[in-house]
This record gives C-alpha cells, structure tokens and sequence, in this order.
C-alpha cells in the first residue's frame, strides 16, 4: 500500500519532521518564502494532507484542495492564516499547537520584557562600539523586581507569564472575557477590568487570540491610559496593537518602551519603528527552541495520523467537520 503524501509549505528540519516521514510521504517546499495561493494550490493538489507553515489558506485553496486533502495542520497555536469556515464548509479538517510551545513562548515575553527593561540591546550595541562611559549614570533601565504586571489574556500563555512574574515577586493583574479560577489559584492573579489593567502596571504582557474583538485592541486611546513609564509586550499577534499608534506613543513619550515579536504587517514593520532605541524587535521567533519546534513538528504529525485513520485531529479547531461526516 502505497504511503500517504504530505505536502510541507515553508522549510522545517529533519528532526521536525521524523516522526511525520515515518509513516507518509513527505514533499517540503525548499523555498524559505510564504507560496501564494496559487503557488499552494499548483504544489499541494492531490496530497491527503498539508502541514501549514507561513502561508495563507483561503477559499480558493480549500475549494481547490478539497478532492484529497483531509487536513490542514497548522503548525503554530494560531491559526488566523487559516480560513476556518471556508476549509469546514470543504470538509477539511484544521488543527494547531497549543499546549507545547506555552513554555517556550511565556520565555521569550518575559526575554522581551527584561531587555527592554533594562536596555540590553542597548547596552550590548554601547559595549561593541567600544565607548568607555561606564560610569554608575549610564544606560539606566528600570527595575522589573517588585512592580506591577499586567496579563491581556488569561489563558495557557499569560498563566505561565504570570508564573514567572512570581519569581521576581511582582503584583500581577490579569483581564480577559471573565475571571480565570485556576489562573487565580496559580498565580495569585487579580483580575481587573482592562483600563484599570492598562493604567496601574509598569509592564503590559499581550496574550490573546487575534480575532475581529482583539484586533487593535491597544491602539492610541489605551496607549494614552498607561504610565509614562510602562513598558508594552507582545509575542502573540501584531494586529493586536495599532503599530502606528505605537510608534506615535514611543516618539512621544507616551509610554517608555515595548518589547515586540510580532507585527501587523509581519514582516513588514511600521514606518518608524526600526528607528527607535526603545522598543527591542524580534522576528517572530517566541517558540524558537529545539524542544518546541520539535513538540510542534510531532503534534503535527498525530494530528495528520488520526485524520488520515478516520477519526479528527488531536487538537482540532473545527470538530464539525467530524459530524458533517
């Protein structure tokens, strides 16, 4: 019986992909750019399956796809480059990652964090160029032990956020569509409504699901109800925050600094903002570590087992495709 075959979007290593190619054909765009549409459609039609990295999946691709495709496994927690409704409606499944980059990405937010707090970038760039002012008034930064955060976002992510915050016995704030119990119990998190969130923390960590309610969720008007000397995080996604309004409030003193690893317009930046000392920039790489890209690589493949056995993904976004069935 011949195995099934698997089509890759976006370059992934081997270890990645081990346990995938024990039991299918595995073909992997070789190319390290996002394929268009139409590019998808031409290298992925007639695969039983498509592993989604970096790449857009709408109607057209779904309806295209449908005849031999049984899943889109997205390989990231979200999925906001995925048309659900449009892959349901084609009886495809779709799955992501939750759960095994959670560690790997409350990490990289608090990295984020502590250099922009303390100007490590900055201060990095100082030592290379060879200056000699050392003296005890240079390149002061703010202190992260003892202050306030606050958490958008009460979920996997922000709990574990807030876990590490406890290690630098910060008061932590907490808000989302309702109180959490279990984040409560963990963390020692208040929960509060988002101004009062926004206007009494010295950091602001950024953790939820981009959907039509979170796009812009920070913009101009929540940027102006923050301390002068706050500090804005975020490794979720970028259209969660006005970029633009962002630049305005770093230029202007609006707020202290940001610590960015997502864009609205990845990979694109905001005019501006490449420019400015006071925000450290990241390119996406908040569950860039072995342990996780591989965890990631591995859910992928149950996910592409189960379907390809007749049942649904392990961690599946649309089980009504299972019920269409």
């Amino acid at each position: 019986m011949s195995k099934a075959r698997v089509y890759v979007t976006y370059p992934l290593g081997e270890d990645i992909l081990a346990l995938l190619r024990e039991q299918c054909e595995v073909v992997m765009n070789p190319e390290e750019r996002s394929l268009s549409p139409k590019e998808l459609i031409e290298n992925a039609r007639g695969f039983d399956a498509v592993l989604t990295v970096s790449v857009g999946v709408n109607e057209e691709v779904a309806s295209a796809l449908a005849s031999s495709c049984k899943i889109f496994a997205n390989y990231g927690v979200g999925y906001n480059n995925i048309d659900v409704e449009a892959a349901s409606k084609h009886g495809i499944y779709v799955s992501n990652t939750p759960d095994v980059l959670t560690d790997a990405t409350a990490d990289f937010a608090f990295a984020l964090l502590l250099s922009a707090a303390r100007r490590v970038v900055e201060c990095d760039s100082y030592v290379r160029a060879g200056k000699k002012n050392w003296g005890p008034m240079n390149l002061i930064g703010a202190q992260v032990s003892g202050k306030t955060i606050g958490i958008l976002g009460g979920g996997r992510i922000g709990k574990a956020v807030a876990k590490r915050a406890q290690g630098f016995n910060m008061r932590i704030l907490y808000n989302d569509q309702r109180p959490n119990p279990d984040f409560e119990a963990e963390t020692g998190g208040i929960f509060t409504d988002k101004n009062t969130l926004l206007s009494e923390s010295d950091f602001v960590s950024v953790h939820v699901p981009l959907l039509p309610s979170t796009r812009h969720l920070i913009g101009a008007e929540e940027l102006s109800l923050m301390k002068t000397s706050a500090i804005l995080i975020n490794d979720s996604r970028g259209p969660i925050i006005d970029e633009q309004a962002l630049v305005a409030a770093l230029q202007g003193g609006v707020i202290a600094g940001a610590g960015l690893d997502v864009f609205e317009s990845e990979p694109e930046l905001a005019p501006g903002l490449a420019e400015l000392p006071n925000v450290v920039l990241a390119p996406h790489v908040g569950s860039s570590t072995t342990e996780a890209r591989v965890a990631m690589g591995e859910l992928c493949a149950r996910n592409i087992f189960a379907v390809l056995d007749g049942g649904a993904p392990v961690t599946c976004v649309n089980p009504e495709v299972g019920v269409k069935a």
